[in-house]
């Protein structure tokens, strides 16, 4: 029921939106800058991963399962936590919603500004790395500066590892660190962006293993705040503590994996999408 102000009485919620679980690096910004806000996740297994998928495919997806989630779950607003996705489909999930759309864009401006040396690395899947956004992406805001895109699709699956309890070794790191730091203009790089919300799960790891110390930054905390603009936008109020979370997955999670992954946000009840 609405409350006088036109609002209804259940506390504020938003959703995040991704095929895996790489939406937990954006999870832990938003809970840290908003305790308070219920979150949900809407979890796409059943399309696991967007980044090696065409954009023809990728797009009607993306909108139908996002939006199916949505409804299921009631939530004021819907967090893109995949970069993927949000390159592909933020202007017609905003059509379709009619509910405020928070993308998660590559973090290249903030980088660009704060370079020192002028290099920056971009690392990205396939997919996120070859997109036309991201190159223009980088037109706008590099402009200058010297971009190293280097593609890590294997990251995706290092970082789903990690979440299941196993060890990211150097091993496992090493073309990565390679990629970034042997390239040509790689011994000038001093801020890589972690283009693919993943990656924030293995920054100890890539901070642990490089050859040296350098900058590693995504776009986590700029989504959190954007959050929270909005709920002061929609004059949300949010109540001592959220309530539990709900998890959404487009497919049967047989092995508990996705349930699992979440934990930390409990108390979560799984409801599989329609």
């Amino acid at each position: 029921m609405p409350n006088a102000s036109g609002h209804s009485n259940k506390a504020p919620s938003a959703l995040i939106f991704d095929s895996g679980v790489g939406a937990i690096s954006i999870a832990r910004e938003i809970r840290q800058q908003i305790p308070a806000l219920t979150l949900h996740f809407g979890v796409d297994n059943g399309f696991y991963p967007y980044g090696t998928k065409s954009e023809e495919i990728l797009r009607p997806r993306i909108v139908e399962q996002a939006t199916a989630m949505m409804a299921a779950s009631g939530a004021d607003i819907l967090v893109v936590g995949c970069n993927t996705a949000s390159t592909l489909a933020l202007p017609q999930l905003r059509e379709a919603l009619q509910k405020p759309v928070v993308g998660v864009v590559p973090a290249v401006k903030p980088a660009a500004e704060e370079t020192r040396t002028g290099t920056i690395a971009l690392i990205a899947t396939e997919g996120t790395v070859n997109r036309r956004y991201t190159r223009e992406l980088i037109e706008e805001f590099a402009n200058g500066r010297q971009v190293i895109n280097v593609p890590a699709p294997e990251l995706v699956r290092l970082a789903e590892a990690k979440l299941r309890g196993e060890t990211v070794s150097a091993a496992d790191l090493e073309p990565v660190l390679q990629r970034i730091f042997h390239s040509d203009g790689g011994d000038k790089v001093d801020i890589a962006v972690l283009a693919c919300t993943h990656f924030p799960l293995l920054r100890d790891e890539l901070a642990r293993f490089a050859p040296r110390s350098i900058r590693w930054l995504d776009s986590g905390a700029a989504i959190a705040r954007r959050v929270h603009w909005w709920l002061d936008e929609l004059h949300l109020q949010l109540p001592a503590q959220a309530e539990p979370s709900r998890l959404f997955t487009s497919a049967p999670d047989p092995d508990r994996h996705i349930a699992r992954a979440f934990a930390e946000f409990s108390p979560l009840a799984q409801t599989p999408a329609e």
